[in-house]
């Protein structure tokens, strides 16, 4: 059995990019398996639109542009439920497992706290190793703009993380 060129181009691109692309889906959804499952569904896309990758430096924002668009579409087919806020019960902190009180667990609660435009970009660098005019060009923004917004968004991610332990010691 004979491997292709483009079979061999897929492995490839698979065996470089799958950590990346997990780790990203894992902090856009939070939920292992469902991670899992979008670097899967993004990689079937890939696959059946492999011609269309002109440049292969450019493989890795191409499948995040692709796993992106995967997340949206779990929201757009999704109905979320409601829930009366008068049947809520809040969650005591002295309640939290060491697990939810752990440092990825206060970081990753302080992200989701940020803006969206500010969320973005810090994620797409941090997790994803792009550099702020990678990140200008999948976001369609230009590369000031990336670099306020990503500044900004480490000055917010820091008063949250402050703000965050100065009421936990109180």
């Amino acid at each position: 059995m004979r491997v292709s060129s483009r079979q061999r181009q897929f492995d490839a691109l698979v065996r470089a990019h799958n950590g990346d692309l997990y780790r990203y889906a894992y902090w856009l959804c939070g939920d292992s398996s469902l991670a899992q499952d979008l670097a899967q569904e993004t990689f079937l896309r890939a696959w059946r639109s492999l011609d269309a990758l002109r440049e292969p430096d450019a493989a890795k924002a191409w499948l995040i542009t692709i796993l992106r668009r995967e997340h949206a579409r779990l929201y757009e087919r999704k109905r979320l439920e409601t829930t009366d806020i008068g049947e809520l019960e809040l969650d005591d902190r002295d309640s939290l497992t060491p697990e939810q009180l752990g440092e990825d667990s206060i970081v990753r609660a302080a992200m989701l706290q940020l803006e969206p435009k500010y969320r973005e970009p810090l994620l797409l660098q941090v997790l994803g190793g792009f550099s702020c005019d990678e990140i200008a060009r999948e976001l369609g923004l230009g590369a000031a703009a990336v670099m306020t917004q990503l500044f900004r968004a480490r000055q917010k991610l820091k008063s949250l993380l402050v703000d965050g332990r100065s009421e936990a010691r109180a």
